[in-house]
């Protein structure tokens, strides 16, 4: 997170990274960084005859906030799954940290063992109806086989965190739709996986409640040490959050430059900083290499 680790930018096309004020760089980020918590190393995947994404190469260290912006339909959500382990990629590498080395003996595949050891929030937040937010937010650690004492005392710890001490024996239907955001992060990270994957996940939410989640995002993550990758079509969501910010083309899918914010971490935390002169130049460059993709990258 910005403020919280070192920069640990990779290289865009095997260059330095992008900067404030720099052409941006073209080609697919580099390898995999020394000590990195998720390492995606040439990866493509294909859909019948059709590629959807090819050779992706990304890496997120640990404490890292990395956001991806793209057309829709370039893979993003795709490659979201091929990360957690929900789909199988053709071709490249997937490898997150400890998973290979604490289940090599089980005999897994590598897709298998990221499989409940990848955080994943999603735009919906997939609430099961007939479980109180209490139930709900166990549910990995009851996947896991985590005891019921442990389980409660967790749940409870974070909800107070989260601000949702009041409403945990409430049902999801008794909800605002920010609430049971807030309910699916806490259930995605009680796991406490080292990465963290965000699908649109204020997506579907109206501006004002959107805009308080995104501070509500920044402060309950602020100091995590996990290494999270969000996908958004919300330029300013990705400045405001991210350290650094991957901006996808489409048909095949892939990642074509790398911005990386560069903002005071006073100012990046501050939902206001989208007015200052510095934040709406990087705004206005982003804006500028989505467009160069298509008319469907004239993203937000």
């Amino acid at each position: 997170m910005m403020g919280s680790a070192p920069q640990q930018a990779s290289a865009v096309g095997g260059g330095p990274p992008d900067s404030p004020g720099s052409p941006d760089s073209s080609g697919a980020t580099s390898g995999a960084l020394p000590g990195a918590y998720l390492a995606v190393s040439g990866v493509g995947f294909h859909y019948e005859d059709s590629a959807i994404l090819e050779d992706i190469n990304l890496s997120v260290g640990r404490g890292e906030f990395v956001a991806l912006v793209g057309p829709s339909g370039c893979g993003k959500s795709t490659l979201l799954n091929l990360i957690s382990g929900v789909l199988a990629p053709g071709a490249g590498q997937i490898k997150v940290v400890n998973t290979a080395k604490n289940l090599k003996n089980q005999g897994r595949s590598e897709r298998a063992s990221r499989l409940g050891h990848v955080s994943y929030m999603q735009q919906k937040d997939l609430l099961l109806p007939w479980r109180t937010v209490s139930e709900n937010g166990r549910l990995g650690l009851e996947l896991r086989g985590v005891g019921a004492a442990e389980t409660d005392t967790r749940v409870k710890r974070l909800a107070e965190s989260f601000g949702l001490s009041d409403v945990l024996g409430s049902m999801p239907w008794q909800l605002s739709g920010g609430m049971r955001q807030r309910v699916a992060l806490l259930r995605a990270l009680l796991p406490d996986n080292p990465v963290l994957l965000l699908d649109e996940p204020f997506g579907a939410l109206d501006a004002i409640t959107r805009s308080g989640l995104q501070q509500w995002l920044l402060n309950v993550l602020d100091r995590s040490e996990k290494a999270i990758l969000l996908v958004t079509h919300d330029v300013e969501e990705a400045i405001l959050l991210a350290d650094r910010v991957l901006i996808m083309a489409p048909a095949p899918g892939r990642i074509v430059a790398e911005v990386v914010i560069t903002l005071d971490s006073g100012t990046a935390r501050n939902l206001e900083a989208s007015t200052t002169p510095e934040f709406v130049e990087m705004k206005k460059r982003i804006l500028g290499i989505l467009r160069r993709q298509g008319p469907e990258g004239q993203t937000q």
